[in-house]
Protein backbone atom coordinates (compact mmCIF):
# COMPACT_ATOMS: atom_id res chain seq x y z
CA UNK A 1 0.00 0.00 0.00
CA UNK A 2 1.23 3.31 -0.88
CA UNK A 3 1.41 5.72 2.15
CA UNK A 4 -0.78 8.94 1.04
CA UNK A 5 0.36 12.31 1.84
CA UNK A 6 -3.15 14.37 2.24
CA UNK A 7 -3.89 14.83 5.89
CA UNK A 8 -7.48 14.10 6.92
CA UNK A 9 -6.57 14.14 10.68
CA UNK A 10 -5.57 17.97 11.28
CA UNK A 11 -9.07 18.84 9.88
CA UNK A 12 -11.53 16.17 11.38
CA UNK A 13 -10.20 17.43 14.54
CA UNK A 14 -12.30 21.05 13.40
CA UNK A 15 -15.23 19.25 11.37
CA UNK A 16 -16.54 16.45 9.16
CA UNK A 17 -15.19 16.24 5.94
CA UNK A 18 -16.36 15.11 2.49
CA UNK A 19 -13.86 13.89 0.55
CA UNK A 20 -14.46 13.46 -2.75
CA UNK A 21 -11.73 11.60 -5.74
CA UNK A 22 -12.02 10.02 -8.70
CA UNK A 23 -12.96 6.32 -9.10
CA UNK A 24 -9.75 4.11 -8.22
CA UNK A 25 -7.91 6.84 -6.49
CA UNK A 26 -7.81 4.89 -2.91
CA UNK A 27 -10.33 6.61 -0.82
CA UNK A 28 -11.85 3.45 0.62
CA UNK A 29 -8.10 1.64 1.01
CA UNK A 30 -7.24 4.94 2.47
CA UNK A 31 -9.70 5.36 4.90
CA UNK A 32 -10.14 1.56 6.33
CA UNK A 33 -5.92 2.20 6.84
CA UNK A 34 -5.68 5.39 8.19
CA UNK A 35 -8.70 5.02 10.84
CA UNK A 36 -9.24 0.73 11.17
CA UNK A 37 -11.54 1.70 14.24
CA UNK A 38 -14.32 4.04 12.75
CA UNK A 39 -17.87 3.05 11.78
CA UNK A 40 -17.48 2.40 7.61
CA UNK A 41 -20.83 2.38 5.95
CA UNK A 42 -20.04 1.09 2.39
CA UNK A 43 -23.03 2.00 -0.13
CA UNK A 44 -21.29 -0.10 -2.78
CA UNK A 45 -22.66 -3.22 -0.92
CA UNK A 46 -25.93 -4.25 -1.91
CA UNK A 47 -27.29 -5.18 1.32
CA UNK A 48 -26.22 -2.02 2.79
CA UNK A 49 -27.43 0.19 0.12
CA UNK A 50 -30.97 -1.25 -0.07
CA UNK A 51 -31.38 -0.80 3.89
CA UNK A 52 -30.67 2.39 4.07
CA UNK A 53 -32.34 3.51 1.03
CA UNK A 54 -35.10 1.76 2.08
CA UNK A 55 -34.94 3.27 5.81
CA UNK A 56 -32.20 6.46 5.57
CA UNK A 57 -32.87 6.64 9.86
CA UNK A 58 -31.38 3.20 10.09
CA UNK A 59 -27.99 5.00 9.98
CA UNK A 60 -28.81 6.63 13.10
CA UNK A 61 -30.40 4.56 14.86
CA UNK A 62 -27.44 1.86 14.80
CA UNK A 63 -24.78 4.18 16.22
CA UNK A 64 -24.08 3.40 20.12
CA UNK A 65 -23.66 6.86 20.60
CA UNK A 66 -19.66 5.66 21.45
CA UNK A 67 -18.48 6.16 17.70
CA UNK A 68 -16.25 9.08 17.19
CA UNK A 69 -15.88 8.85 13.80
CA UNK A 70 -18.25 6.99 10.87
CA UNK A 71 -16.99 6.89 7.30
CA UNK A 72 -19.93 7.28 4.54
CA UNK A 73 -18.14 5.59 1.18
CA UNK A 74 -19.93 6.41 -1.78
CA UNK A 75 -22.33 9.16 -0.75
CA UNK A 76 -23.43 10.27 -4.11
CA UNK A 77 -25.24 7.18 -4.41
CA UNK A 78 -27.53 7.77 -1.53
CA UNK A 79 -28.14 11.55 -1.10
CA UNK A 80 -30.64 11.39 1.15
CA UNK A 81 -28.75 9.89 3.76
CA UNK A 82 -26.89 13.44 4.12
CA UNK A 83 -30.52 14.51 5.89
CA UNK A 84 -29.72 11.83 8.61
CA UNK A 85 -25.63 13.01 8.90
CA UNK A 86 -26.84 16.37 9.22
CA UNK A 87 -29.40 15.30 11.92
CA UNK A 88 -26.27 12.96 13.81
CA UNK A 89 -23.73 16.37 13.70
CA UNK A 90 -26.63 18.66 15.12
CA UNK A 91 -26.82 16.28 17.77
CA UNK A 92 -22.97 15.18 18.77
CA UNK A 93 -20.63 18.08 18.59
CA UNK A 94 -18.15 15.57 19.30
CA UNK A 95 -18.89 13.01 16.54
CA UNK A 96 -17.07 13.60 12.86
CA UNK A 97 -18.59 12.05 9.98
CA UNK A 98 -16.37 11.25 6.56
CA UNK A 99 -18.11 11.61 3.39
CA UNK A 100 -16.40 9.44 0.04
CA UNK A 101 -17.29 10.21 -3.02
CA UNK A 102 -16.82 10.27 -6.75
CA UNK A 103 -18.64 12.72 -7.77
CA UNK A 104 -20.56 16.35 -6.29
CA UNK A 105 -23.07 15.79 -9.15
CA UNK A 106 -25.95 14.00 -8.27
CA UNK A 107 -25.68 15.48 -4.60
CA UNK A 108 -26.00 18.53 -6.36
CA UNK A 109 -28.86 17.70 -8.99
CA UNK A 110 -30.43 16.44 -6.05
CA UNK A 111 -30.92 19.94 -3.96
CA UNK A 112 -28.40 18.50 -1.46
CA UNK A 113 -27.09 21.30 -0.17
CA UNK A 114 -23.40 19.61 1.10
CA UNK A 115 -24.64 20.07 4.76
CA UNK A 116 -24.79 23.72 4.63
CA UNK A 117 -21.18 24.43 5.54
CA UNK A 118 -20.86 21.86 8.60
CA UNK A 119 -18.15 19.69 6.30
CA UNK A 120 -15.48 20.90 4.72
CA UNK A 121 -14.18 19.72 1.65
CA UNK A 122 -10.95 17.39 0.29
CA UNK A 123 -10.19 15.98 -2.85
CA UNK A 124 -7.56 12.75 -2.77
CA UNK A 125 -5.72 13.20 -6.13
CA UNK A 126 -3.90 10.35 -8.06
CA UNK A 127 -0.30 9.02 -6.56
CA UNK A 128 2.26 11.98 -6.56
CA UNK A 129 5.69 12.06 -5.93
CA UNK A 130 6.22 11.48 -2.40
CA UNK A 131 3.97 8.45 -2.63
CA UNK A 132 5.27 7.17 -6.18
CA UNK A 133 8.85 8.06 -5.74
CA UNK A 134 11.37 8.31 -8.85
CA UNK A 135 11.25 4.54 -9.65
CA UNK A 136 8.06 4.54 -10.89
CA UNK A 137 8.26 8.24 -13.13
CA UNK A 138 8.65 6.64 -16.44
CA UNK A 139 5.92 4.65 -15.72
CA UNK A 140 3.41 7.41 -14.95
CA UNK A 141 4.51 8.87 -17.10
CA UNK A 142 2.88 6.18 -19.47
CA UNK A 143 -0.16 4.72 -17.80
CA UNK A 144 -0.74 7.31 -15.11
CA UNK A 145 -0.51 7.94 -11.43
CA UNK A 146 -4.24 5.51 -9.92
CA UNK A 147 -2.61 2.91 -7.65
CA UNK A 148 -4.23 0.26 -9.01
CA UNK A 149 -3.08 0.63 -12.33
CA UNK A 150 0.78 1.13 -11.52
CA UNK A 151 0.54 -1.96 -9.32
CA UNK A 152 -1.11 -4.09 -12.19
CA UNK A 153 0.61 -6.12 -14.56
CA UNK A 154 -1.44 -5.50 -17.94
CA UNK A 155 -2.26 -1.57 -17.03
CA UNK A 156 -3.34 -0.89 -20.56
CA UNK A 157 -6.01 -3.82 -20.85
CA UNK A 158 -7.05 -2.41 -17.11
CA UNK A 159 -7.26 1.71 -18.27
CA UNK A 160 -9.50 0.62 -20.92
CA UNK A 161 -11.83 -1.00 -19.03
CA UNK A 162 -11.85 1.63 -16.50
CA UNK A 163 -12.90 3.92 -19.20
CA UNK A 164 -15.67 1.41 -20.11
CA UNK A 165 -16.56 1.30 -16.56
CA UNK A 166 -16.67 5.30 -16.13
CA UNK A 167 -18.73 5.80 -19.36
CA UNK A 168 -21.27 2.55 -18.33
CA UNK A 169 -21.52 3.60 -14.71
CA UNK A 170 -21.37 7.38 -13.97
CA UNK A 171 -22.30 8.52 -17.25
CA UNK A 172 -25.44 5.77 -18.11
CA UNK A 173 -26.34 5.08 -14.77
CA UNK A 174 -26.82 8.43 -13.40
CA UNK A 175 -28.32 9.69 -16.67
CA UNK A 176 -25.84 12.76 -17.00
CA UNK A 177 -25.49 12.65 -20.89
CA UNK A 178 -28.89 12.33 -22.89
CA UNK A 179 -26.80 10.46 -25.34
CA UNK A 180 -24.03 8.04 -24.45
CA UNK A 181 -23.30 7.50 -28.09
CA UNK A 182 -22.87 11.04 -28.43
CA UNK A 183 -20.93 11.62 -25.14
CA UNK A 184 -18.50 8.76 -26.30
CA UNK A 185 -18.07 10.57 -29.56
CA UNK A 186 -17.79 13.89 -27.92
CA UNK A 187 -14.87 11.81 -24.93
CA UNK A 188 -12.75 10.92 -28.01
CA UNK A 189 -12.18 14.20 -29.24
CA UNK A 190 -11.65 15.54 -25.77
CA UNK A 191 -9.17 13.38 -25.25
CA UNK A 192 -7.47 14.78 -28.00
CA UNK A 193 -7.75 18.21 -26.83
CA UNK A 194 -6.51 16.88 -23.32
CA UNK A 195 -3.93 19.85 -22.39
CA UNK A 196 -5.12 22.10 -24.98
CA UNK A 197 -6.97 25.42 -25.13
CA UNK A 198 -10.97 24.74 -25.09
CA UNK A 199 -12.91 25.00 -28.48
CA UNK A 200 -16.32 23.76 -27.81
CA UNK A 201 -17.41 24.96 -31.54
CA UNK A 202 -14.08 22.74 -32.78
CA UNK A 203 -14.59 19.82 -30.31
CA UNK A 204 -18.95 19.79 -31.48
CA UNK A 205 -17.94 19.79 -34.73
CA UNK A 206 -15.16 16.63 -34.87
CA UNK A 207 -17.82 14.78 -32.54
CA UNK A 208 -21.16 16.05 -34.13
CA UNK A 209 -22.90 17.83 -31.27
CA UNK A 210 -23.56 21.07 -30.84
CA UNK A 211 -21.38 23.45 -28.33
CA UNK A 212 -23.96 24.22 -26.19
CA UNK A 213 -23.82 20.29 -25.66
CA UNK A 214 -20.31 19.91 -25.38
CA UNK A 215 -20.47 22.85 -22.71
CA UNK A 216 -22.30 20.82 -20.72
CA UNK A 217 -20.24 17.23 -21.76
CA UNK A 218 -16.92 19.36 -20.11
CA UNK A 219 -18.81 19.82 -17.06
CA UNK A 220 -20.22 16.41 -16.74
CA UNK A 221 -16.27 15.99 -16.93
CA UNK A 222 -15.40 17.99 -14.04
CA UNK A 223 -18.12 17.45 -12.17
CA UNK A 224 -17.17 13.95 -11.98
CA UNK A 225 -13.71 14.35 -11.22
CA UNK A 226 -12.46 12.77 -14.37
CA UNK A 227 -11.30 16.49 -15.83
CA UNK A 228 -10.10 19.93 -14.57
CA UNK A 229 -9.86 23.15 -16.74
CA UNK A 230 -7.09 25.66 -16.23
CA UNK A 231 -7.95 29.06 -16.05
CA UNK A 232 -5.39 31.92 -17.89
CA UNK A 233 -3.98 34.18 -15.95
CA UNK A 234 -5.60 37.37 -16.57
CA UNK A 235 -3.32 40.05 -14.52
CA UNK A 236 -0.88 41.13 -17.18
CA UNK A 237 0.03 44.84 -17.50
CA UNK A 238 0.73 45.05 -21.03
CA UNK A 239 0.05 42.16 -23.48
CA UNK A 240 -3.60 41.13 -23.60
CA UNK A 241 -3.82 37.80 -22.26
CA UNK A 242 -5.93 34.85 -23.78
CA UNK A 243 -9.66 34.36 -22.38
CA UNK A 244 -10.11 30.34 -22.80
CA UNK A 245 -9.21 27.79 -20.04
CA UNK A 246 -7.20 24.41 -20.95
CA UNK A 247 -8.80 21.32 -20.02
CA UNK A 248 -6.80 17.93 -18.69
CA UNK A 249 -7.92 14.90 -17.48
CA UNK A 250 -7.16 13.82 -13.87
CA UNK A 251 -4.95 11.12 -14.94
CA UNK A 252 -2.42 10.83 -17.93
CA UNK A 253 -3.01 7.08 -18.32
CA UNK A 254 -6.48 7.24 -18.59
CA UNK A 255 -5.89 10.09 -20.86
CA UNK A 256 -3.58 7.83 -23.27
CA UNK A 257 -6.78 5.11 -23.03
CA UNK A 258 -8.69 7.25 -24.48
CA UNK A 259 -6.07 8.40 -27.21
CA UNK A 260 -4.75 5.12 -28.07
CA UNK A 261 -1.30 5.63 -27.08
CA UNK A 262 0.42 2.95 -25.57
CA UNK A 263 3.88 4.32 -25.41
CA UNK A 264 6.30 7.19 -24.54
CA UNK A 265 9.46 7.87 -26.18
CA UNK A 266 11.81 10.58 -24.68
CA UNK A 267 12.11 13.07 -26.82
CA UNK A 268 8.95 12.54 -28.48
CA UNK A 269 5.81 15.16 -28.82
CA UNK A 270 3.92 12.36 -27.03
CA UNK A 271 6.55 12.80 -24.20
CA UNK A 272 6.47 16.24 -24.01
CA UNK A 273 2.47 16.10 -23.92
CA UNK A 274 3.21 13.78 -21.21
CA UNK A 275 5.53 15.30 -18.81
CA UNK A 276 3.22 18.99 -19.10
CA UNK A 277 0.59 16.62 -17.91
CA UNK A 278 2.43 15.40 -15.32
CA UNK A 279 3.79 18.49 -13.92
CA UNK A 280 0.39 20.37 -14.17
CA UNK A 281 -1.43 16.92 -11.87
CA UNK A 282 1.48 17.37 -9.63
CA UNK A 283 1.04 21.28 -9.30
CA UNK A 284 -2.26 20.82 -8.52
CA UNK A 285 -2.42 18.00 -6.01
CA UNK A 286 0.40 20.02 -4.52
CA UNK A 287 -2.08 23.34 -4.15
CA UNK A 288 -4.90 21.14 -2.73
CA UNK A 289 -3.18 18.92 -0.01
CA UNK A 290 -1.02 22.12 1.33
CA UNK A 291 -4.30 24.15 1.92
CA UNK A 292 -2.56 26.76 -0.22
CA UNK A 293 -4.91 29.80 -1.73
CA UNK A 294 -2.48 30.23 -4.54
CA UNK A 295 -4.22 29.81 -7.94
CA UNK A 296 -2.74 27.65 -10.68
CA UNK A 297 -2.71 29.02 -14.27
CA UNK A 298 -1.28 29.12 -17.55
CA UNK A 299 -0.67 32.01 -19.42
CA UNK A 300 -0.81 32.80 -23.21
CA UNK A 301 -0.72 36.01 -24.83
CA UNK A 302 -2.70 37.28 -27.96
CA UNK A 303 0.64 37.18 -30.18
CA UNK A 304 0.57 33.44 -29.02
CA UNK A 305 3.27 33.93 -26.17
CA UNK A 306 2.87 30.78 -23.55
CA UNK A 307 4.14 29.92 -20.46
CA UNK A 308 2.96 26.41 -19.43
CA UNK A 309 1.75 27.03 -15.52
CA UNK A 310 1.67 30.13 -12.91
CA UNK A 311 2.08 29.38 -9.38
CA UNK A 312 0.29 32.83 -7.98
CA UNK A 313 2.01 36.02 -9.58
CA UNK A 314 5.29 35.06 -8.60
CA UNK A 315 6.35 31.72 -10.03
CA UNK A 316 6.25 30.44 -13.73
CA UNK A 317 7.14 27.44 -14.79
CA UNK A 318 8.32 25.99 -18.26
CA UNK A 319 7.90 22.50 -19.53
CA UNK A 320 10.79 21.25 -22.25
CA UNK A 321 10.39 17.59 -23.11
CA UNK A 322 13.67 17.08 -25.12
CA UNK A 323 16.76 18.44 -26.12
CA UNK A 324 19.01 20.81 -24.40
CA UNK A 325 17.56 23.83 -22.78
CA UNK A 326 18.84 27.04 -24.38
CA UNK A 327 18.47 31.09 -24.10
CA UNK A 328 15.56 30.57 -26.76
CA UNK A 329 13.11 28.62 -24.65
CA UNK A 330 13.39 31.01 -21.82
CA UNK A 331 11.90 33.93 -23.59
CA UNK A 332 8.82 33.23 -23.49
CA UNK A 333 9.45 33.55 -19.55
CA UNK A 334 11.21 36.97 -19.87
CA UNK A 335 8.79 38.01 -22.10
CA UNK A 336 5.43 37.29 -19.23
CA UNK A 337 8.52 38.67 -16.67
CA UNK A 338 7.57 42.25 -18.31
CA UNK A 339 4.45 41.59 -17.75
CA UNK A 340 3.70 39.99 -13.72
CA UNK A 341 5.85 40.51 -10.87
CA UNK A 342 8.02 36.93 -11.50
CA UNK A 343 9.94 36.02 -8.81
CA UNK A 344 11.01 32.26 -9.76
CA UNK A 345 11.35 31.53 -13.90
CA UNK A 346 11.95 27.86 -13.68
CA UNK A 347 11.88 25.20 -17.15
CA UNK A 348 11.29 21.55 -16.28
CA UNK A 349 13.10 18.89 -18.64
CA UNK A 350 14.89 15.94 -18.99
CA UNK A 351 18.71 17.24 -19.26
CA UNK A 352 20.74 15.34 -16.30
CA UNK A 353 21.25 18.13 -13.52
CA UNK A 354 20.25 21.32 -12.47
CA UNK A 355 21.56 24.76 -13.84
CA UNK A 356 20.75 28.44 -14.16
CA UNK A 357 21.23 29.63 -17.38
CA UNK A 358 22.99 33.33 -17.77
CA UNK A 359 19.40 35.46 -17.98
CA UNK A 360 18.93 33.51 -14.58
CA UNK A 361 16.19 31.28 -15.06
CA UNK A 362 16.57 27.90 -13.49
CA UNK A 363 16.74 24.90 -15.29
CA UNK A 364 15.65 21.86 -13.63
CA UNK A 365 15.41 18.06 -14.25
CA UNK A 366 11.59 16.62 -13.56
CA UNK A 367 13.25 14.48 -11.09
CA UNK A 368 14.80 17.82 -9.39
CA UNK A 369 11.91 19.63 -9.83
CA UNK A 370 9.35 17.21 -8.48
CA UNK A 371 11.95 16.66 -4.98
CA UNK A 372 11.87 20.33 -4.47
CA UNK A 373 8.41 21.01 -5.00
CA UNK A 374 7.25 18.52 -2.52
CA UNK A 375 10.20 19.69 -0.20
CA UNK A 376 8.22 23.31 -0.37
CA UNK A 377 11.10 25.25 -2.03
CA UNK A 378 9.33 26.26 -5.23
CA UNK A 379 6.11 27.51 -4.01
CA UNK A 380 7.94 28.68 -0.99
CA UNK A 381 10.74 30.66 -2.98
CA UNK A 382 8.07 32.46 -4.93
CA UNK A 383 6.01 33.99 -2.27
Amino acid sequence: MYERVIDLVTPLNHRSLFLFGARQTGKSTLLRHRFPDARFVDLLAADTFRELSAAPERLRQSLTGRETLVIVDEVQKLPSLLDEVHLLIERNKQLRVLLTGSSARKLRRGGVNLLAGRAWTRYLHPLVWPEYGPDHLDRVLAIGAIPSMLDSPRPWDDLRQYVGIYLAEEIRAEALARSIEAFSRFLSVAALMNGEQLNFTSVGNDAQVPPRTVREYFTVLEDTLVGYTLPPYQRTRKRKPAATSKFYFFDIGVAHAMQGVTQIVLGTPAYGRALEHLIANELRAYLSYRGSDLELTYYRSRSQIEVDFLVGDRVAIEVKGGGRVSERDAKPLHALGDDAPLETKIIVCSEPSERRLDSGVLVMPVRRFLEALWGDEIVRAGT
